[in-house]
């Protein structure tokens, strides 16, 4: 995972395989950019580079959306793979995350 501000956003990049074994790092990364006090309103989870992700990680991606709200901040999932996109839409969760692909 790589992390990169912006002016105003952060970037999270995020790539290989999420699964039960990685999905704790992607929260702990997350929530660590969320709880800053300097964190732009708005965190990216570029999702360009992950070719799969279980529910596991889905669940991480979800507890780091609650904590942004708790801090006033969104997260938005940039340019999600196929299959990431199939969980999300298989479990309702699309409704929650703003996507873009650019």
């Amino acid at each position: 995972m790589q992390v990169e501000s912006a002016p105003r956003s952060v970037v999270v990049r995020v790539g290989g395989e999420m699964d039960i074994d990685w999905a704790p790092l992607l929260y702990e990364a997350l929530e660590s950019v969320i709880t800053r006090p300097d964190c732009p309103g708005e965190i990216v989870v570029d999702l360009a580079e992950l070719t799969f992700c279980d529910s596991s990680g889905l669940d991480a991606l979800l507890q780091a959306r609650l904590t942004a709200e708790g801090h006033g901040r969104t997260i938005r999932l940039h340019a999600p793979s196929p299959q990431v996109t199939r969980l999300l839409e298989v479990t309702g969760t699309d409704q929650l995350f703003p996507v873009t692909d650019t």
